[in-house]
């Protein structure tokens, strides 16, 4: 199975248009008895009845549909510049090169007066430059207010200018079958609008993203629509389109969207504090296997999260869970999976009382606590090493421990810091240090506050891996 994957640097393609009859060697003379076939177009109504159309919701609907352009620029360094006899030698200079990295993706105006646009963390992620062209082809410089990697979204404020919001409903309210309505701007072609149905709610374990609970619809979606609204019949934000699965990087009918519930409580979150807060129950788990379920003494059909371990003074430790318990729900939501744990606790505010369903030694038992705040740890740049002032080092988020990755990601920045002249950018993920790999926070703490005589940094940004040196 291929993972689903969202879409990153869009390259604009020239489609040329061939007329029908290229080719053919047909020649119509001046005094020729052929004419126009009858046009094939609909009648305006049947039966006295007039015909259905999208037109009139798609009217209102589209004014509040944006394209938005972002460049970012990517140091690109050459391991024979960083020998300072090559550099010598040849006349190298010692500034990193630099190339421009363009992403085209959609938003969409959820709030006019204000002037915010949500959209997906991967449209703008590390951008220098976002621009955003209004449906009257108006373009206007963006700024970030807040990016949520873990649920891929993000909050754009533009100047609030003769602006249309769409209105949003309730994605709770949704049901497989309904008719939906996709809108961006594929493959960089201008405002498109595909439709179809909802496939399936709350799907979950797509590689790539951190907290899932996606709406699959087969309209189609294509590269550009990425951050794009997916509407119902009556023109209101059910979703936001984000990725989709295909063996050949097009549409084949199957695409996702984050739920309108969950984007707006995002973006509350982002303007107001510029982050999010999510709840944590406190324990490590994984999938429960045959063989596991064998030893638990579960039935045919395992389902849930096995517990391995229960942090100290967590929640789960005061309401007495243990390793070996079996989890099957939490927060009214069925856990059929570690993955599906993860989403509960990443979906839930911090504070807030839950229910924990769970089965041990063969009975099923519930039990209610109330979620902590998840704290990540943060270094400030200075306190290591003069090279890295101005600069804010955070661990890891969950979803990307979950993929394997070490290191510390950098979560503020000062554009006037040496590190941001060097090519560092927000959002990056350092898992090397010197050409030492990273587990996590501490590692970097450790190696960093050495003094070290250069400090070679080794990066992701979105796809992309290279060196940086400081």
């Amino acid at each position: 199975m291929l993972p689903a994957k969202p879409f990153h640097d869009i390259r604009l393609r020239t489609l040329l248009a061939l007329p029908l009859a290229a080719g053919l060697g047909l020649a119509i003379g001046a005094a020729s008895t052929w004419q126009r076939p009858a046009s094939a177009a609909l009648p305006a109504e049947v039966g006295g009845q007039a015909l259905p159309s999208l037109a009139p919701m798609l009217e209102r609907a589209t004014p509040a549909v944006v394209n938005i352009a972002s460049r970012t620029r990517v140091a690109v360094r050459n391991p024979y510049f960083d020998d300072p006899m090559f550099r010598r030698f040849f006349g190298v200079p010692t500034l990193p090169r630099e190339r421009v990295q363009q992403s085209l993706g959609s938003g969409v105006i959820v709030d006019a007066r204000k002037g915010y646009v949500l959209t997906n963390n991967h449209v703008v992620e590390g951008a220098d430059d976002i621009t955003v062209t209004l449906a009257d082809s108006r373009a206007v410089k963006a700024r970030v207010l807040g990016t949520d990697p873990d649920t891929d979204l993000a909050v754009l404020q533009i100047p609030a200018e003769r602006l249309v919001a769409l209105p949003t409903a309730d994605s709770d309210t949704l049901r497989v079958g309904d008719f939906v309505v996709a809108i961006g701007e594929p493959f960089g072609l201008g405002q498109t609008v595909t439709s179809g149905i909802v496939s399936a709610l709350g799907r979950s374990g797509l590689r790539g993203s951190g907290y899932q609970n996606f709406i699959q619809t087969d309209a189609s979606i294509n590269p550009g629509n990425s951050g794009g609204p997916l509407v119902n019949l009556r023109g209101e934000l059910v979703g936001i389109n984000s990725m989709i699965y295909s063996p050949s990087g097009g549409n084949v009918g199957i695409g996702f969207a984050i739920p309108s519930n969950l984007a707006l409580d995002v973006m509350r979150q982002l303007v107001a504090t510029g982050s999010v807060k999510r709840g944590a129950l406190g324990v490590e788990a994984q999938d429960v296997t045959p063989q596991l379920a064998a030893m638990l003494g579960l039935d045919d059909n395992p389902r849930g999260a096995v517990v391995t371990r229960v942090r100290a003074g967590s929640p789960a430790a005061t309401a007495g869970l243990r390793a070996g318990d079996v989890i099957v729900g939490l927060a009214g939501r069925d856990v059929a999976s570690a993955q599906d744990l993860h989403n509960a606790e990443g979906l839930t505010r911090p504070g807030a009382s839950v229910e924990v369903r769970l089965i041990r030694d063969g009975e099923v038992r519930t039990v209610q606590t109330a979620l902590k705040e998840t704290v990540l740890r943060t270094l400030r740049g200075d306190a290591l090493d003069p090279r890295l002032a101005g600069v804010e080092f955070t661990e890891l988020a969950d979803n990307l421990r979950r993929q394997g990755i070490g290191g510390v990601s950098v979560s503020r920045i000062a554009s006037s810091s040496r590190a941001y002249a060097n090519g560092l950018r927000n959002g990056d993920v350092i898992v090397e240090l010197n050409r030492r790999e990273l587990v996590g926070v501490n590692d970097f703490e450790r190696l960093a506050s050495t003094r070290p005589r250069q400090l070679m940094l080794t990066l992701l940004r979105g796809e992309e891996a290279f060196y940086l040196l400081l």
